[in-house]
């Protein structure tokens, strides 16, 4: 392989849960524009197609699938979509997630904790079950998890992590999973490794009023030795890395890009 093509994705088949907006949309963009085929899932069929629409200035094949992360019969139908429309399936983002209200541990409620579960931890695992089973076959895949610097990172007084149980747990079971299914996953040629963002200027950020997304970013940029928030298109090489031959040898790994909020 020529040293110009390592980060090719050309001919491959990429699957982006939540591509519809923030990390997931980057991540969308990032795979078409290294060469492969997209398929953007969002629950919001119309953030899916805004994705969607961005992404075919690069000349490639792209769907949408609207479709919610946290229901097994709907994962199942998305995975078997990919397959049937796009041939294949190489590279899987399980990128789903949601964030609840802050509360002390003993006053989460609990409908809040069994929702933020079922789509980032069940969500996460059910993908990866669907996708497994098909990399399985082929004898080769990778999966990318998006996990957070929560789930590395319990915080403490003021550095803007209180509050955060039900969250900051589901993203170190998810880390968990990711290295459980690379060790047993290895051998069918088949790679999981996640990568554990810090705090971005996404779509979450820009739904706040803009004097409380001021104090959000003023507190985590006081925290980060790069002395600001990320963008998410700053993510973007991390992703390729990860989905393509640069990062062959790299499998059961966490990769913190964060600015350096956790060192």
């Amino acid at each position: 392989m020529a040293r110009g093509d390592i980060f090719d994705l050309s001919g491959k088949v990429a699957l982006i849960t939540a591509g519809g907006s923030g990390l997931g949309r980057a991540y969308c963009e990032a795979m078409a524009e290294f060469g492969a085929d997209v398929a953007c899932n969002d629950i919001s069929e119309q953030t899916a197609s805004e994705t969607a629409e961005n992404i075919k200035r690069f000349g490639h094949k792209v769907m949408t699938i609207k479709a919610n992360a946290s229901k097994q019969d709907e994962i199942e139908r998305m995975v078997n979509m990919v397959i049937e429309k796009l041939g294949k399936l190489d590279i899987v983002f399980c990128n789903a997630g949601i964030t609840v209200p802050r509360h002390r541990l003993h006053e989460i409620p609990i409908e809040d904790w069994d929702r933020l579960m079922a789509l980032n931890l069940r969500g996460t695992y059910l993908l990866m079950r669907a996708a497994l089973g098909y990399m399985v076959k082929q004898r080769k895949g990778i999966i990318i998890v998006t996990a957070s610097i929560g789930g590395l990172y319990t915080g403490k007084e003021g550095s803007n992590f209180t509050g955060l149980s039900a969250y900051n747990t589901s993203k170190s079971a998810v880390i968990r999973l990711t290295k459980q299914a690379a060790s047993e996953y290895g051998k069918d040629g088949i790679r999981v490794n996640a990568i554990a963002p810090g705090y971005h200027r996404t779509n979450i950020l820009s739904q706040m009023p803009p004097e409380k997304r001021a104090e959000q970013e003023e507190i985590m940029a006081r925290h980060t030795p790069l002395g600001r928030v990320g963008s998410p298109d700053e993510i973007k090489g991390l992703a390729v890395w990860l989905a393509s031959d640069a990062s062959s040898y790299v499998t059961g790994q966490v990769i913190v890009e964060d600015g350096g909020f956790v060192v």
